[in-house]
């Protein structure tokens, strides 16, 4: 017998259960707090994060891809069967019917603007919206201009020129990627905004002198699309010619 009685050794048997208990609540506390704030590490400490970790930060990118810039992007995608449905009512030649499929290119036009400026500004910018931005600006302005060509108010010369022109970069751009990337130009940009001004004015039915304006728009459109093109093939030359040179001289630095 230790002569303890039982009543303190119950408390003593309390209190390092309470002590226990509260010492267990800390380590979780500590377990979330660490998975919440950053990457855990192992017991060892070499840095490598928890499984945990990897899942929180999965869960956290997956989210992300449904903001506000994305979703204009989709807005933007589901914009083009409605607009070319618009377009081909009434034999394509209705003016009520053309005004409001000029409503739904305009739409489009005005989100292409702010979901940029959107992800940019608010760190928004997700993988998706990298793929999917590019791909609704080429389909909105795509289907304006096959619609126009094949209603017969828009030669196909210049839908040739124009989605060629397009098609030809983003190509360009993937090609080089290795090497950087190129960036977007004012031209470019007048480009883009002026040809969204012209597709504009011969989707809506008009006539005297605004039908003899938008003929010059749409020519200063072809212009600064071939341009702006010819500038971004002599960009993406320079780029690759300057990566292949720091390759060259990396590889010399890791020989000697």
């Amino acid at each position: 017998m230790t002569g303890v009685p039982a009543s303190a050794a119950g408390g003593s048997s309390g209190a390092q259960g309470a002590r226990g208990s509260a010492a267990a609540a800390d380590d979780a506390r500590s377990e979330v707090s660490g998975s919440a704030s950053g990457p855990a590490t192992g017991p060892e400490g070499g840095g490598k994060p928890a499984r945990g970790g990897k899942i929180a930060a999965a869960a956290v990118n997956q989210a992300s891809v449904w903001n506000v810039a994305n979703l204009l992007t989709m807005l933007r995608l589901l914009l083009v069967p409605g607009f070319v449905a618009l377009m081909l009512t009434g034999g394509g030649y209705d003016p009520a019917w053309r005004s409001v499929a000029w409503a739904a290119f305009a739409i489009a036009m005005i989100t292409d603007l702010f979901d940029g400026h959107l992800a940019r500004t608010y760190n928004l910018v997700t993988d998706f919206g990298k793929i999917a931005d590019p791909i609704a600006d080429k389909a909105i302005m795509g289907a304006a201009l096959i619609c126009l060509s094949a209603l017969g108010d828009l030669p196909w010369w210049v839908t040739a020129v124009i989605l060629g022109r397009e098609l030809g970069i983003t190509l360009l751009r993937f090609l080089v990627i290795r090497y950087g990337v190129i960036p977007a130009s004012r031209g470019g940009k007048l480009k883009t905004l002026t040809q969204g001004v012209a597709v504009g004015m011969y989707v809506l039915a008009l006539t005297g002198w605004l039908a003899t304006l938008r003929f010059w728009v749409m020519a200063a459109a072809v212009v600064l699309t071939v341009v702006t093109g010819l500038d971004y093939v002599r960009q993406a030359i320079v780029l690759r010619r300057r990566g292949m040179a720091e390759r060259a001289a990396a590889l010399e630095e890791k020989e000697a």
